[in-house]
């Protein structure tokens, strides 16, 4: 299993913090962003990592990241010019992944639940995580049968069919880069990770499980700050 953090964008919602680094780079609580997502990827064992990264801040993440070996883990870094959707990842990372199963996180995305048996225990397909929301607009929805079972992922839509947000951690077999090679881009010009596993769903291939705890999507100044305080409180209670 290889790991992709994606961490390249504008962020212009949390600007003028991003005309000085990366979104991903900022402060949250007492680490910069990106660590979280790299110690989320660690913690389930996964320690050959891609960081896709914008031009004018690949700097940065060299100087900060290196080889990753004081993470236990090795870092490798590919530019994307121009952001053009979450399953874009994956034509970035091809030669990366290879024949190997892959697992893609979100650069923003600060989660305290342990993925790890679920990591290491996947069988093949494509297994997404979901957790329960109050504005599940704002994200890709999924509809459940009575099992638990998806029937139906939807991109931002005005009528949730569900209250259940699918989460920025995302595990694939290695048929991910050919299945996005093939995909059609979006209307606003992008390739969408709601079509990648809705390719999985209709196959039947398709699993989602339900996460608890702290998540996070830290894009705009609430979420950042809201992401902040939470991981304050976490570490303290740590350290007492």
């Amino acid at each position: 299993m290889k790991g992709i953090i994606l961490a390249g964008g504008s962020a212009t919602r949390l600007r003028p913090l991003t005309w000085v680094t990366s979104k991903q780079l900022l402060p949250v609580y007492n680490k910069p962003m990106i660590y979280y997502p790299i110690e989320t990827l660690v913690k389930a064992g996964i320690t050959e990592i891609l960081v896709i990264v914008s031009p004018e801040f690949a700097g940065h993440y060299l100087n900060l990241l290196g080889t990753g070996k004081d993470f236990g883990a090795h870092f490798s870094f590919v530019v994307q010019p121009n952001p053009g959707g979450l399953a874009e990842a994956f034509l970035y990372g091809k030669d990366f992944v290879d024949d190997d199963d892959v697992t893609l996180i979100l650069g923003d995305n600060i989660f305290d639940h342990d993925f790890s048996s679920q990591i290491k225990n996947f069988k093949g397909g494509a297994k997404i995580y979901a957790k329960e929301v109050h504005d599940p607009e704002r994200y890709g929805v999924v509809e459940f049968d009575e099992k638990m079972n998806a029937l139906s992922i939807e991109e931002k839509p005005k009528k949730p069919k569900s209250n259940y947000a699918v989460v920025g951690l995302y595990t694939y077999d290695n048929r991910v880069v050919k299945f996005v090679e093939n995909q059609k881009r979006s209307e606003r010009g992008e390739l969408e990770i709601t079509d990648l596993n809705n390719i999985y769903l209709k196959k039947g291939e398709l699993s989602v499980d339900v996460i608890e705890g702290i998540w996070e999507d830290a894009g705009t100044f609430d979420s950042l700050l809201r992401a902040a305080n939470l991981m304050a409180e976490k570490a303290k209670k740590k350290g007492k």
